[in-house]
């Protein structure tokens, strides 16, 4: 399955959450041209098929729609202020400051829970189909589709529950109400589904043709990475022993056998990643002069989700990159954005001057030359500047400031035709992980890292560890959830110190960054459920999170 093999499935797989079993009719007959329980999930096309709508769901909720899992991410981190501007709703600022008294409405991440539940109950159907469908006596490939699809549902629920702790356990497809479970169900399910797909999926190491085979597809290496993260994660924050049974050297040897057998590596560059940080435009053409950028596909991509800037896929965009892009500004190779998520300027004075890592992740504005030219916002309309912005995932212009998704196709608009790729999984994050856990070969990983960053060897401990991830992968989604795993106060403090009583400006106007640990701690480091949710499924099923 190709990328535009799962783009397009958002049509079909809409369709495939609505099936359900018919009713009795007036003519008790089967419809020849509706998709239903009976004439659907027999082949195994229709299988693929109906995976092909899970995969959808998951990219729906990163499509635009206010705050993606990735933005609200590192705006709850000490990497990015809320941003925006200064006329927006304080919805940013309630999701940054944990500050319940700039809710402007409760239902800040409601679109998302709504995709989420979509997807998984896509998966959830799917999975209960799985003894009518025909496999051809085909038992991989079965085990490829039934993998890759409860991978999936563990990726939605792992989202769901860092951001909002209990939620309501589906594993069945189902519209009734159904309470919410304790965070210990939820992991129970995620390392169990995990745990299926990295030892029942078999799509193969990396090669050279890997873009055209299963990039976009969760392949048994990434499975194995996704159920460390969840390992660390749960096992950090929650103090447990194990994950679903799942021990850390069961863990640990997937990732060795990623690192021994995946076929997977770390680009040369590191700025070759993104492609901001690799391009350069061409003098009145649109083309790029340089173009280091290594592609989608690549030998260090476990695992991305994919999204295309061409119109005739329908709504199908990276939503985080017109969030993250400097607000109505246009400086080859960015684009204009939003002005979401300014860069905390710790970050920036974190890396070391000879780190390729920083100049890669973060445009300078000032630095660039970008704030003494004529294209740059100057109205004053931007809230909590700090003079940096994201680059790993910054929109792309050409020397005129022409949006490339425009040259792509001319009828795109710059908010919703962002084609870049999220990447998920890396095989950095790999190593480090590797290290964290407690590799023999600790030491090689975590310089591996450091070496392709123009960095010397550095001891191996959790504290370095944790600075090193910081700094690898910034504006990825990772950093407050790996401070929150070292523990609730420590995490409430860290963010503190590094961003509270920040100076910034809003408007033209110098303004202080409140962040406090006990608003954090406060609320448990969870942000708010939606109200509307709650509402409807009543109190006695959905309770909110403390604090909020």
């Amino acid at each position: 399955m190709n990328k535009k093999s799962i783009i397009k499935a958002f049509i079909a797989g809409a369709s495939l959450a609505l099936l359900s079993a018919c009713a009795d009719s007036f003519l008790d007959t089967t419809s020849k041209s509706t998709l239903t329980d009976e004439n659907y999930y027999k082949t195994v096309a229709d299988a693929q098929h109906a995976l092909t709508g899970c995969y959808d769901g998951l990219q729906v909720a990163y499509c635009y729609n206010n705050v993606t899992f990735l933005l609200a991410s590192e705006i709850m981190s000490d990497n990015c202020f809320a941003g925006g501007g200064v006329g927006d709703n304080q919805d940013f600022l309630a999701i940054d400051e944990f500050d319940n008294n700039k809710v402007s409405g409760g239902n800040i991440l409601e679109p998302q829970w709504k995709y989420y539940y979509t997807a998984i109950n896509r998966c959830n159907l799917l999975l209960s189909k799985d003894g009518q469908i025909n496999w051809d006596g085909d038992e991989q490939t079965r085990l490829n589709i039934i993998g890759q699809c409860r991978a999936i549902r563990a990726l939605c629920y792992f989202d769901l529950t860092r951001l909002f702790g209990s939620v309501p356990l589906l594993t069945e497809p189902t519209v009734a109400k159904v309470a919410q479970a304790e965070p210990a169900a939820i992991y129970q399910l995620i390392g169990e589904d995990l745990k299926f797909a990295a030892d029942n999926i078999k799509l193969g190491a990396w090669t050279s043709s890997w873009t055209n085979t299963n990039d976009g597809l969760i392949s048994e290496y990434a499975a194995k990475a996704l159920l460390a993260r969840a390992y660390l994660f749960y096992t950090g924050f929650y103090k447990q022993n194990d994950l679903a049974g799942i021990s850390k050297s069961e863990v640990l040897g997937g990732l060795e056998q990623v690192i021994s057998e995946g076929g997977f590596d770390l680009l040369p560059s590191f700025s070759s990643l993104w492609p901001c940080a690799s391009r350069q435009s061409a003098t009145n053409s649109y083309t790029w002069a340089v173009d280091n950028y290594a592609g989608e596909g690549n030998q260090e991509t476990l695992f991305a989700l994919k999204f295309d800037s061409n119109s005739d896929q329908g709504t199908n965009q990276n939503g985080s990159v017109p969030m993250f892009s400097m607000r109505n500004t246009k400086f080859s190779p960015y684009g204009t954005g939003w002005g979401v998520a300014t860069v905390n300027k710790k970050l920036y004075d974190a890396y070391g001057t000879d780190d390729t890592r920083r100049d890669a992740s973060i445009i300078n504005i000032d630095g660039e030359g970008i704030s003494a030219s004529s294209s740059f916002n100057t109205g004053g309309d931007w809230r909590e500047y700090t003079g940096y912005s994201v680059k790993k995932y910054s929109a792309q212009a050409y020397y005129d400031g022409t949006d490339a998704v425009q040259i792509e196709n001319p009828d795109a608009d710059f908010q919703y035709y962002q084609g870049q790729d999220y990447v998920v999984m890396r095989y950095a994050d790999v190593l480090l992980m590797a290290a964290e856990m407690g590799s023999p070969n600790a030491q090689l990983y975590y310089d591996r890292v450091r070496s392709r960053a123009g960095l010397s060897s550095k001891a191996v401990s959790t504290a370095n560890l944790m600075e090193e991830r910081r700094l690898e992968f910034a504006f990825e989604g990772l950093r407050y959830w790996d401070l929150l795993r070292q523990g609730l106060e420590n995490a409430a403090n860290t963010l503190a110190q590094n961003q509270n009583g920040t100076t910034v400006e809003s408007g033209g106007v110098a303004a202080s960054i409140n962040v406090t640990a006990t608003n954090i701690t406060g609320k448990g480091g969870l942000l708010q459920k939606p109200v509307n949710q709650i509402t409807l499924m009543g109190s006695d099923v959905l309770q909110q999170n403390q604090g909020w």
